[in-house]
């Protein structure tokens, strides 16, 4: 397998990876519907970069890394499904604004692109997509040169940025024909729709764990 061919099954599998929408998904559509395309893409581009570093786990196999983060999953979704929380009364919260009255400047993108970064790396189950998509492929990187499997992981960076493009772009071209009160109702809807997710994520680490004193060290 030549690292051309890995190159396009590593985009099949960033975009695949991509396609759920969970509450990343919600937040990017909605910072698209309220502050623009590149605010809702670069947002996306966050969840691409995060997903390449599980991809990078998943390829190489470092189970010292995998292993740290599944000893300490409790705490990797308690604080996700805080955060989830928070982003989610944020945007409940948020003013509508005319598109006139928004200005993205490069430190609004660097924040939407780092939450979204950071939010994604708090859950790390997520590298079992990666591997799930691998073996179904038949991918794996034992045995290759680190080139090819660079371009691997290059696709699959690249698959996710086509999805979260495709998406944001659609969303974005949609936007015009929504007025104030439709954002604002979207505000209302996607906080309490986002606030839920983290909720219940909270709520999983109890349903599993059971009492709090299970939970601490």
């Amino acid at each position: 397998m030549d690292s051309v061919n890995l190159l396009w099954q590593g985009l099949l599998v960033g975009f695949l990876a991509s396609v759920p929408l969970g509450p990343i998904g919600v937040i990017c559509i909605q910072r698209t519907l309220n502050s623009g395309h590149t605010s809702g893409f670069f947002s996306g581009i966050g969840a691409a970069t995060a997903d390449t570093l599980f991809a990078t786990l998943a390829v190489f196999s470092l189970s010292f890394l995998t292993d740290f983060m599944d000893s300490h999953k409790v705490w990797f979704t308690a604080v996700g499904g805080i955060l989830i929380i928070v982003l989610g009364v944020s945007i409940f919260n948020k003013r509508v604004k005319r598109p006139s009255q928004r200005r993205q400047t490069k430190s609004s993108l660097l924040s939407d692109y780092f939450s979204i970064l950071f939010l994604t790396l708090t859950n790390p189950a997520y590298i079992l997509v990666f591997i799930t998509l691998f073996a179904a492929l038949g991918i794996s990187g034992e045995g290759h040169a680190a080139g090819w499997n660079c371009a691997l992981l290059l696709g699959v960076l690249a698959g996710a940025a086509c999805w979260w493009f495709t998406l944001t772009y659609v969303v974005s071209r949609l936007r015009k024909r929504f007025r104030l009160r439709h954002l604002w109702w979207i505000n209302k809807i996607t906080g309490g729709l986002i606030v839920l997710f983290g909720v219940l994520l909270v709520l999983s680490i109890v349903m599993d764990l059971g009492p709090v004193e299970r939970i601490l060290p």
